[in-house]
């Protein structure tokens, strides 16, 4: 008898560990945090990354030290201050090409946007078109060097939006809707989106190829909407009123070419007395994946990544929380899901990346929940080794009798 009790108790316990294999081994979020503060600056922030992981933003050797545009090495590695290729008091970098072109706006001798050579190398002023001058950044980039930013004139106190040729060479005004217009990112078929004034309301745009013509979103139902990122199949993300909320934006992503725009939600809160964002979609990559920020139910804005069919809250990722960062702030996301952005580190405001592995299980619905249950053929290998543990208890029992 105990010799069959053994065996029985063996087999349950091969049952068990089966059971245990079949349920996924990234059954939680395999996430990793680390700061870009590699030069120990006082102070940085990202603003943009490429698929091989090379981040840009503006960083801060002093509490009263004006910005510095910087670029990192493939996956965050690296910190270069471009301060001292911009010739320029104050610089920050706004997006990165795969080829590691930069973009962004110089204050010295005047504002001005510029474009840098591959790995950040080099530097040309972008110039200005008629007679705007472009103070305001360049803020996108694609892999031909095409930018688009945005031109300003102090004497009419007007935007003028611009798209360039290849490697920055040439300024073409993009239009508007009707009224002033701004524009914010260009993917690599040179679609451009941004948003543009009407007589009815404020509205989120997508171009053709090359910046040419200008087609209207329309909203969620309400009267205003914004276009702030574009992926390489036309994907247009942003904010949008509704028609229950004309004024209170939700973000909102699209299919291809800018067709049909569908409101992603919240994080489970709904818009505060002193601000009309309830979420606002901030960058997309190629797979569909969104990031931007979003209303907590406590009424608190935390970071998102839509993905896997709802929202992740990043803010709440242990990875995060037990690094000891604080109010995260994302600003963008590439091709391998790398995310990158802004946060308080140590008492500072220090960039990050942030990023997952390849088979993390997400189970977002809307806010982020850790596991997963286990698939089906797990639970019932797990059940068949617990009817045998019982039968080992009842076969014990009745020996005792």
């Amino acid at each position: 008898m105990n010799t069959s009790l053994e065996k029985l108790k063996r087999a349950a316990i091969l049952l068990v560990g089966i059971s245990a294999a079949l349920i996924p081994t990234m059954a939680r979020a395999d996430w990793s945090i680390i700061g870009l503060n590699t030069l120990g600056v006082f102070q940085s922030e990202a603003y943009a990354i490429n698929d091989s992981g090379q981040v840009v933003g503006e960083l801060r050797t002093g509490f009263s030290t004006s910005p510095h545009a910087f670029i990192t090495g493939p996956d965050g590695v690296g910190m270069t201050d471009l301060s001292t290729i911009l010739n320029g008091e104050s610089s920050f970098a706004t997006g990165i090409s795969n080829f590691g072109q930069v973009v962004g706006v110089t204050h010295a001798p005047h504002a001005q946007a510029f474009i840098t050579g591959p790995t950040g190398v080099g530097i040309t002023d972008l110039g200005i078109v008629g007679s705007f001058g472009s103070i305001y950044p360049a803020t996108g980039i694609n892999d031909s060097g095409q930018v688009v930013g945005n031109s300003y004139s102090l004497v009419s106190n007007s935007h003028q939006p611009f798209i360039t040729g290849p490697n920055g060479v040439g300024l073409t005004d993009i239009g508007t809707l009707g009224g002033r217009s701004i524009v914010y990112a260009i993917n690599n078929s040179g679609q451009v989106v941004g948003s543009s004034q009407t007589s009815n309301g404020i509205y989120a745009f997508i171009t053709d190829p090359n910046g040419v013509g200008m087609t209207d979103l329309g909203t969620l139902g309400g009267q205003i909407s914004l276009a702030n990122a574009i992926n390489d199949s036309g994907q247009v993300v942003g904010s949008s009123g509704s028609a229950s909320s004309p004024y209170y934006l939700h973000a909102f992503i699209t299919g291809p070419d800018g067709l049909d725009m569908t409101d992603l939600g919240t994080l489970g809160g709904t818009s505060l007395s002193y601000t009309n964002l309830a979420s606002g979609a901030l960058a997309i990559n190629d797979l569909g994946e969104v990031v931007g920020t979003a209303l907590t139910a406590d009424g608190n804005f935390h970071s998102f990544l839509f993905s896997h069919g709802g929202m992740t809250d990043l803010n709440l990722l242990p990875s995060v929380v037990t690094a000891g960062w604080n109010n995260i702030v994302v600003s963008d996301i590439n091709n391998s899901g790398q995310i990158v952005g802004s946060g308080v580190h140590n008492g500072h405001t220090e960039a990050f990346l942030l990023s997952y592995t390849p088979d993390t299980v997400f189970t977002p619905s809307p806010i982020f929940i850790p596991p997963p249950v286990p698939e089906p053929e797990a639970y019932a290998m797990l059940l068949a080794g617990l009817g045998l543990i019982g039968f080992m208890a009842r076969r014990r029992k009745e020996t005792a009798v």
